[in-house]
């Protein structure tokens, strides 16, 4: 979602569509999230260790952390509010039509501006910012998980090497590790 990645793609590809995954759009809500727990732990040392709690679905919490979750929700109305906020976004991903889509986010971002809470505005600014490609996702549903797997086998690299003096030996690499090659020999005899 860099302005820099944005620039580049729309002037080396003039037709492209950006569309921005899942994975990005979640983080930033999710931020948002983990940002009300930090200010409501502030006042309330309770709070403390519960981090991944509000951020995991349920299907992934024991019963325990389930209990804890729904008692703090009913203890604490502001973090019930931005995990309401936060399970609403949620529904958006299930939308495949782009107007149903760009209806239910218009929705969302309203009730954000409604519930104060300066995260999630802060969240729903950055959507807005990127609204076409946060909505195209809904039509293409593609996500970019194959080229961060890529990008970290190519770091990890570069990092094992303690980095490359030669940039030509460095894109050797990249096509060595990224370019999935086979190297099928022939037995040399004599």
């Amino acid at each position: 979602m860099s302005p820099a990645f944005i620039s580049g793609i729309l002037h080396n590809f003039k037709s492209a569509s950006i569309t921005f995954d899942k994975f990005h759009a979640v983080k930033i809500i999710n931020d948002a999230m983990n940002k009300v727990r930090m200010l409501e732990r502030r006042g309330f040392t309770m709070l403390k260790g519960y981090k991944y709690t509000f951020l995991k679905n349920d299907n992934k919490l024991s019963e325990k952390g389930k209990e804890d979750k729904y008692h703090i929700l009913t203890l604490m109305p502001c973090i019930a509010n931005a995990y309401r906020l936060k399970e609403l976004f949620a529904e958006f991903w299930t939308f495949k039509a782009k107007e149903a889509a760009g209806a239910y986010l218009s929705y969302w971002c309203d009730l954000v501006e409604e519930s104060k809470i300066h995260p999630f505005i802060k969240a729903a600014k950055t959507l807005k910012a990127h609204w076409f490609g946060v909505l195209n996702y809904s039509e293409t549903n593609l996500n970019n998980g194959i080229l961060e797997g890529i990008n970290s086998k190519i770091q990890l690299a570069k990092k094992r090497a303690r980095g490359y003096r030669n940039i030509n030996n460095f894109i050797k690499m990249v096509y060595f590790i990224a370019g999935k090659l086979k190297f099928d020999y022939q037995p040399y005899s004599i």
